[in-house]
């Protein structure tokens, strides 16, 4: 049985293009839990290279380098925090945003190389 996050937001298009998600697309303004899943298939040689952007104008985008890598580490190691993710295979992985982060907007950027199709999705809890 799967428990329900919340809702989730589309992050890239099916050409692979930026789809902006903001509170004012239906993203409730006072969500504290985000997690964003990047997803590869079609790969025979290539590869695609997410990151993800945030704005609280539009305008201005900056690249969120605070992204909590979904890896095993110690009690004594803090989160391991990027900035992208490569996927090589068709796969999947998911990452976390830390809590009390806060963004108006948010978008994912996929640089493919080769081939693949690729897609983002935004989780809100």
């Amino acid at each position: 049985m799967s428990l329900p996050y919340g809702q989730s937001y589309p992050l890239l298009g099916a050409s692979g293009t930026a789809i902006t998600v903001s509170t004012g697309n239906g993203v409730p303004a006072d969500k504290q839990k985000l997690s964003v899943q990047f997803t590869a298939s079609g790969i025979s040689s290539g590869n695609g290279v997410f990151s993800i952007q945030v704005s609280n104008d539009g305008v201005n985008w900056i690249t969120y380098n605070r992204l909590n890598d979904n890896v095993t580490n110690t009690n004594a190691q803090f989160d391991t925090r990027v900035a992208s993710c490569t996927l090589s295979t068709n796969t999947s992985k998911m990452y976390f945003f830390p809590e009390g982060d806060y963004f108006k907007m948010v978008r994912c950027l996929v640089t493919v190389t080769t081939d693949g199709t690729y897609s983002a999705t935004l989780f809100v809890g």
